[in-house]
């Protein structure tokens, strides 16, 4: 195995960390070669070990994989005897085939109690496992790791697993993280990672470290990683804005026993944003939906293929002579896969829960209550069970007792919800999703406005809306809309966000800053109450209609702020971040930036097209967006007017074509932040004429030259933190500056930039936000139209000339939507 038998290779790195001492890779494998031939660990038969996070242990574990020899990881706090068991069940015995050559590691299934059913993995798995997971999170040699997690446990053997593979350090210790004695051993030894189940992250919150980590009092911490069951949404987000605040990446993980560790993960930037996702298969892997009769369509069992699924299971010792028994893993979890790429795990297909990283049957717990003389719903509501019961006479104290005892987890961890009757599906079958979901609102005291405490809790209960959001988002967007469909996953782009969230925030009141990403059907409950005289509203809208306005206002003679198309550039890329490349599929993202081109290209070009045909005022080069390549070198009106929609143009595509190379795609993933970033500094070498396609003329209206405001906007998007925000600010301050002839117009673009970046909604009079969402949403429109108008009133009407190019290209904008209403519609009715 390539993980124990490679170790020198990292030379004097520190591996293994501990109160009395380091050990470096070269003294790792030293150890690991004298135990190989001190534990006589070159014989077939499995070793069962109980391993502590100790120097020892860890040797003895990785001389056996090194040796060849599969070992059997038991914990070693253990009840008195179970290593017995374990060894007399699957020990040698006469006449016994030996283990297969492939087989590895032995592990228990994710700490469940009863039969001993054991899971089987070959030394491929793990070095591949260990490698997806080193890959996907980027671990560099100088990180350093923790044991946070049993080393018995296969999340935190694991961590184990992908900092030796990378050459990073692990420090061992026993510590709870609510120690601490944890924390001063990482800061002692600069600890980079760490990682946790839902229970680590709720005893964070509860000892107060987690206001710590967020202020970034651990300042070696860039990286959080959960997995071992599902965490609540509100949590992920929540930690996730801790890390933007204290300086640290949230990873959510997704992953069994029985694919070694981890079979997908949730992208870092996405965790806030896209936070009851489990994300994208791990690198190597895939998932793909097995259709489950009764369930919905798009819902099925999810199934796993990869270099990291488990050989088969053990239930007794001819079985670990057994081969690879399967190519791809059934996980038994009901999943479904979002337009966006992104998969979500909905519910399981057997009926078994995952609480505080261990199995509970839920069927076999309600057949104990049953046992007791109470009916009862239990269901899987995350982080805990729930319990849900119609008995009004109810000892909810015992009842959380026995469910407890049953299961075999603390009390804190079972929540009961009293029913007035059983909640039912259509199909007459118990609705245990209903009393997980009120077992939920139950614990986070989370409940929509304007409903009572009686209409919550009743089953049958269900609210109308009189303006619903997915009515809204299909009116703007012409397609169908469900409530677990997003803006982004529509399709929705930077041309009709400015409608549909105005046109929202009519409805549900302020929304949240990452509605766009969100399910339509939870945007009710997040949306805050709205002001009556004043109004929030996106930094980037106002400053859109800003821009456009004053772009208007300097052609027309009525001021001189220049500069505001070049932000626009800016603009452009800062909604790429947030639309077209929010997917995590590479088919997605390409397609997103490609129905990007068409709206922009279409209307600009019979717009154009319509206007030379009429007047014979433009070039065909101007008419087909190609003036800048093939049109005259230095500026000539009217060629040059609509080199802004140009711009624009060319720089999508040129994006499109970058991430539809798969390298360059999985860089973005790992790198969501840094990769535009070195766009943006690559693009610098057109910015200061190093590299030009063409010599000489206008070159601040270039595609190639402005490319790097693109990529700047599109860094900022991305901004997670405050160093990603200062980083995107210094490169604004650095480089726009002399840029242009006029110092004026460096200003607008920097100022309104940094505005950009940090400033997410703005407060204006509630009298000012339609006609600013107005002008915003028919920018595209108020520039392709406003060359046929100002300059028939410029020069004794300055502002009626500004006036009249607004309202002719909001007219324009307004026909335009229509005539694509119209056409949707005729698309309906053709296909049915």
């Amino acid at each position: 195995m390539r993980l124990a038998q490679d170790l020198a290779r990292h030379g004097e790195r520190p591996a293994l960390v501990e109160d009395t001492g380091v050990t470096s890779y070269a003294a790792l494998a030293r150890l690991v070669d004298a135990a190989t031939e001190r534990h006589a660990l070159h014989v077939a038969e499995p070793l069962v070990l109980p391993v502590r996070p100790c120097l020892e242990d860890v040797v003895t574990y990785l001389a056996c994989l090194a040796a060849g020899r599969p070992v059997l990881l038991t914990d070693p706090d253990a009840a008195p005897g179970a290593r017995e068991q374990l060894e007399a069940r699957f020990g040698a015995r006469p006449g016994s085939p030996a283990p297969h050559p492939d087989l590895a590691l032995l592990m228990s299934t994710s700490g469940s109690t009863g039969s001993p059913r054991l899971v089987r993995l070959s030394a491929r798995a793990v070095d591949a496992n260990a490698a997806a997971i080193a890959d996907y999170l980027g671990l560099r040699p100088d990180d350093v790791g923790i044991t946070a997690l049993p080393l018995h446990y296969c999340y935190g053997l694991s961590v184990l697993h992908s900092h030796l593979v990378t050459g990073a350090a692990v420090v061992l210790t026993r510590t709870a993280v609510v120690d601490p004695c944890f924390w001063d051993a990482v800061d002692a030894h600069g600890v980079t990672s760490l990682a946790g189940v839902p229970h680590s992250f709720e005893m964070l919150e509860a000892s107060g470290r987690a206001d710590a980590l967020a202020r970034g009092r651990h300042t070696s911490l860039r990286l959080l990683t959960q997995a071992g069951g599902r965490m609540a949404p509100d949590t992920v987000r929540s930690w996730a804005q801790r890390g933007e605040r204290g300086g640290f990446d949230l990873y959510v993980m997704y992953g069994q026993t029985e694919a070694t560790a981890r079979m997908a993960y949730l992208p870092a930037h996405l965790a806030a944003e896209r936070p009851e996702c489990v994300g994208v298969p791990v690198p190597g892997g895939d998932l793909r939906l097995e259709p489950v009769p009764g369930q919905p369509e798009g819902v099925g069992e999810l199934v796993y293929s990869g270099p990291n699924v488990m050989m088969g299971y053990a239930e007794e010792r001819a079985d670990l002579a057994r081969g690879h028994d399967l190519a791809e893993l059934r996980t038994g979890d009901l999943g479904v896969q979002d337009p966006d790429g992104l998969w979500r795990v909905v519910g399981r297909l057997s009926r078994f829960a995952k609480v505080l990283g261990l199995r509970v049957d839920l069927d076999r717990v309600e057949a104990g209550l049953a046992d007791l003389g109470v009916e009862a719903l239990v269901a899987d509501a995350g982080d805990r069970l729930a319990v849900g019961t119609t008995s009004a006479s109810a000892d909810h104290a015992r009842l959380v007792s026995d469910t407890a005892r049953l299961a075999g987890l603390p009390e804190a961890a079972v929540t009961v919800v009293p029913l007035q009757e059983w909640p039912l599906l259509p199909s007459g079958k118990p609705d245990r999703q209903r009393v997980a979901a009120l077992a939920r609102r139950e614990v986070a005291d989370a409940r929509p406005r304007g409903r009572s405490r009686t209409a919550e809790t009743s089953p049958t209960h269900t609210p109308i809306a009189l303006a619903s959001p997915a009515s809204v988002l299909a009116d703007v967007l012409g397609r169908p809309v469900a409530d677990t469909d997003s803006f982004a996953s529509l399709g929705g782009d930077s041309l009709s966000y400015v409608e549909a969230s105005v046109r929202l925030e009519r409805v549900l009141g302020t929304l949240p800053h990452d509605w766009h990403l969100r399910p339509v059907g939870t945007l009710a409950r997040d949306a805050a109450p709205r002001r009556r005289w004043w109004r929030s509203v996106e930094t980037s809208t106002l400053l859109r209609a800003l821009a456009v306005v004053a772009i208007v206002g300097s052609h027309a003679d009525l001021f001189a702020v220049v500069g505001g198309a070049h932000f626009l550039l800016v603009l452009v890329g800062f909604n790429l971040g947030r639309f077209a490349l929010a997917s995590a599929r590479r088919d997605e993202r390409v397609r997103a930036l490609l129905r990007s081109v068409a709206r922009v290209v279409v209307p600009s070009v019979l717009w154009i097209g319509g206007v030379s045909l009429v007047t014979g005022a433009y070039p065909l080069p101007t008419v087909l967006l190609v003036n800048s390549l093939v049109g005259p070198a230095r500026w000539s009106e009217p060629a040059w007017y609509f080199w802004f929609v140009e711009a624009l143009v060319w720089c999508l595509l040129a994006l499109a074509a970058l991430l539809a190379v798969p390298a360059l795609h999985r860089l973005d993933l790992r790198h969501p932040f840094w990769f535009p970033v070195g766009l943006a500094v690559a693009g610098l070498a057109t910015r200061y004429e190093l590299v030009l396609l063409r010599d000489g003329g206008t070159v601040i209206h270039r595609p190639e030259v402005v490319w790097w405001l693109v990529a700047l906007g599109w860094a900022a998007a991305r901004a997670g933190t405050t160093t990603h925000r200062l980083v995107v600010s210094g490169l604004l301050l650095a480089t726009v500056p002399g840029f242009f002839d006029d110092a004026q117009r460096s200003a607008v673009v920097v100022l309104a930039a940094l505005a950009l970046v940090w400033v997410r909604r703005t407060p204006v009079p509630a009298v000012l936000v339609a006609p600013l969402a107005c002008v915003a949403g028919a920018s595209l429109w108020i520039y392709l139209t406003h060359w046929q108008v100002y300059p028939h009133l410029e020069v004794d009407h300055s502002f009626w000339a500004t006036a009249a190019s607004l309202v002719v290209g909001v007219l324009a904008w307004r026909a335009w939507r229509l005539l694509e209403a119209r056409v949707s519609s005729l698309r309906t009715r053709t296909a049915t």
